[in-house]
């Protein structure tokens, strides 16, 4: 089931396409979580009364290159998602993020039990209370939302990922893409500008393509000056927008078939929002993925729930 996005992470239109299911973002809790009934749990969580482990509230804080994304959770539902550009301060874009983020759920500071940051800039968030790498949070995230998940493949601004897990839902394998940036948004972003079109319309113009058009260069520096060529010799821009997204899912594909591939796989970072990527990525892969709703904030969602799990003295994987 296909429908259209409202927006990307900071609030920009978009025309691509995503299959929805249901989990954690199904919805964002608009009330105030302070004075909402909860469903009973029995017994508690490492030591806790029932109604404290209830009644917490944790953020999970993904630093990215580019973006600094925040999740309020109260280990049911989402309270509240914030993100912003990253800029050079990681700190202050960290702080900042989370302050809007409690200003959206309607959550005092003193309410949250713990804060956990991955991402990038995880080391500049002086106030979290631990720390989790971002391979660790994607599998977490993604479980969350995709209980079955066994392969994960997270495109971000700067980095591309791809994660194999095991029955019980541990990391086995996982492979990263940070030094090229022809497997990451930076890429599609290049590209745009060559074709002088919008970053969000990348997808939608390359589904309708009707002509494939090989990207040879391997490098991004490379493959700019080749859609320049293509656009040189009168190439629809369609026909070029499909031969950037194949390029780059083939990269992708690859480097996740190095982890080997098992259902379901679940597609998350904001590329997820690339109908043209998805359609390559599934045709390389010869497989439908599972994109879950805000692709884009699962990292920052499992750093929420291993807060939840510290928090309350499950563990501190």
């Amino acid at each position: 089931m296909s429908r259209s996005l409202r927006g990307d992470c900071c609030g920009r239109p978009n025309g691509n396409l995503r299959r929805k299911v249901p989990g954690c973002f199904g919805a964002i809790a608009a009330d105030n979580p302070g004075s909402r009934g909860r469903k009973t749990v029995p017994g508690g969580r490492g030591g806790l009364g029932r109604e404290a482990w209830e009644e917490m509230i944790t953020a999970g804080i993904d630093v990215g290159h580019k973006y600094t994304k925040v999740v309020v959770w109260d280990g049911e539902r989402v309270l509240a998602r914030h993100c912003r550009l990253t800029g050079f301060e990681q700190k202050e874009a960290a702080e900042a993020a989370l302050a809007a983020a409690l200003g959206d759920a309607g959550v005092p500071r003193e309410r949250v039990a713990a804060v956990v940051a991955t991402g990038a800039g995880k080391s500049e968030v002086w106030f979290a209370d631990s720390r989790i790498t971002e391979v660790g949070a994607d599998a977490r995230g993604a479980l969350c939302l995709v209980p079955g998940a066994r392969t994960v493949v997270d495109v971000g601004a700067e980095e591309g990922r791809a994660i194999r897990l095991d029955a019980g839902g541990r990391v086995v394998d996982f492979a990263m893409n940070e030094k090229c940036a022809a497997g990451t948004g930076s890429f599609t972003e290049s590209m745009a500008r060559a074709l002088g079109v919008g970053v969000d319309e990348m997808g939608p113009l390359s589904l309708k393509s009707t002509r494939l058009v090989p990207m040879n260069a391997q490098c991004a520096v490379f493959a700019e000056s080749e859609v320049v060529s293509l656009i040189h010799a009168r190439t629809a821009r369609e026909d070029i927008a499909r031969a950037v997204n194949d390029a780059m899912a083939g990269r992708i594909a690859a480097q996740t078939r190095r982890v080997g591939v098992e259902k379901e796989v679940v597609l998350a970072g904001g590329v997820a929002r690339n109908a043209g990527f998805v359609k390559a990525l599934e045709e390389d892969l010869e497989l439908k993925v599972v994109i879950p709703e805000a692709p884009e904030y699962v990292t920052a969602l499992g750093a929420a729930c291993v807060a939840r799990e510290r928090a309350g003295g499950k563990g501190n994987g």
